[in-house]
């Protein structure tokens, strides 16, 4: 998900109506580097730390408030929070302030499909319809199945209409609309919002297409194997085990108080945006922190296990970030210098980066390592840009990665917090 999408323009209209929106110019500040998506790089006059690269373009882009934190050999070196968390209110943003974190909801999904996979209670390659109380066939290809693998290497050959995908971000509270009536209206024949059109004219396999709307079917395969809802799922058997005590997905179910406002940067102009829910919610409605993501992370990165606890074997956290593709699946549309994908994991930044991020309204985030997962990076920023400012995301999340490797460079301790 990105600013590409047309959310941003009933955004902002939301805002404006519903929020005493005297456009402010940016205030709060940090962050900045190059960016292997923009090559942007901060000026040799500028000061180089990275607390001086953060402050920097936060101001410049306008970014209300952030945090993040450094990962090396599977433990937590440096953790640090930048600008507001609430503008109005004077706020600090911490580790520990909680915002929603988009796609990277997609990870935490796919340790749940694991662990429903080690139940013997869903399989990876069965057709998805095997576990769903309604059929989902493309309509070009009837005879071909839809697997979870299909689904978590976003290869299932559906696709997000706009339109219909911009109406399940319900804004001032939790979606009222339950996940299973959206999908059933989008998937079977007569549905609300069913077309052929939800479709690739491609057999499943065939082409990549990245799809929220599939990541949200996987959510409702894994609950219904499961019988019991994807939010106490996680809450259970992940939150709770590695003590991920700031962490949940709907606003209905989480302390308010500890979450942080969300804010759009455009034109000079920053304008607070309400707090949402969505129908599809296993596609991007985790709402965590810096310092509960870093231990998911860690735990993601340590084969399935973090001190005591654990959360999947070691051979299905392997699975997930296990290169899927190879020459002989590999997607028509996806070669292999566009590079690889795991299960709800793949990589960025020309194949040098693995994990997953998000974009949304009033956020950008990113949860990333090396190929060798001995360095990783966490960043939540409370503040989505537009058109130029764009360029302040990659140059932050840069300096950061540049702040690891040299963390990295001196033998940082292999401490947490």
């Amino acid at each position: 998900m990105s600013w590409s999408h047309p959310r941003l323009s009933n955004v902002l209209k939301i805002a404006r109506k519903s929020l005493l929106i005297g456009v402010v110019a940016a205030s709060a500040m940090l962050t900045g580097t190059d960016s292997a998506a923009s090559q942007a790089v901060v000026p040799a006059s500028e000061p180089v730390t990275v607390d001086d690269a953060i402050h920097l373009q936060m101001k410049e882009a306008g970014i209300v408030g952030m945090g993040a934190a450094v990962i090396l050999n599977k433990q937590v070196v440096w953790t640090k929070g930048y600008g507001l968390a609430d503008r109005e209110r004077g706020l600090p943003f911490t580790p520990d302030t909680m915002m929603n974190v988009g796609s990277i909801a997609k990870t935490v999904l796919g340790v749940a499909m694991m662990q429903a996979v080690e139940d013997g209670a869903l399989s990876l390659d069965e057709d998805v319809n095997r576990y769903l109380p309604f059929r989902v066939v493309n309509p070009h290809f009837p005879n071909e199945k839809i697997s979870l693998r299909h689904l978590a290497t976003h290869t299932s050959s559906i696709t997000d209409q706009r339109k219909v995908y911009a109406s399940t971000y319900y804004y001032g509270g939790d979606s009222p609309e339950p996940l299973a009536r959206f999908l059933e209206q989008y998937f079977v024949p007569g549905g609300e919002h069913y077309s052929p059109d939800n479709f690739l004219n491609a057999k499943p396999g065939a082409m990549r297409e990245y799809s929220n709307i599939g990541a949200g079917l996987a959510g409702l395969a894994v609950e219904r194997a499961q019988g019991v809802w994807l939010n106490v799922i996680t809450r259970d058997r992940i939150f709770k085990p590695l003590g991920m005590t700031r962490s949940g997905w709907f606003l209905s179910e989480i302390d308010l108080a500890s979450h942080s406002k969300l804010y759009v940067s455009q034109n000079g102009h920053v304008i607070p945006i309400p707090l949402y829910g969505g129908t599809t919610y296993p596609d991007g409605g985790l709402r965590t922190t810096v310092s509960d993501l870093s231990r998911f992370f860690v735990a993601l990165l340590n084969k399935g296990s973090l001190g005591d606890a654990r959360i999947l074997k070691p051979e299905s956290a392997s699975q997930i970030v296990s290169f899927q593709f190879n020459d002989a699946n590999r997607p028509e549309n996806f070669p292999a210098d566009a590079g690889n994908s795991g299960l709800f994991w793949r990589t960025k930044f020309n194949g040098t980066r693995v994990g997953h991020g998000g974009s949304d309204p009033g956020i950008h985030t990113e949860m990333l390592c090396d190929l060798s997962h001995d360095v990783g990076v966490v960043m939540l920023i409370n503040t989505s840009l537009g058109g130029e400012e764009q360029v302040a995301i990659s140059n932050i999340f840069n300096a950061l990665w540049k702040h690891a490797e040299t963390l990295k460079s001196a033998k940082a301790p292999e401490s947490g917090k």
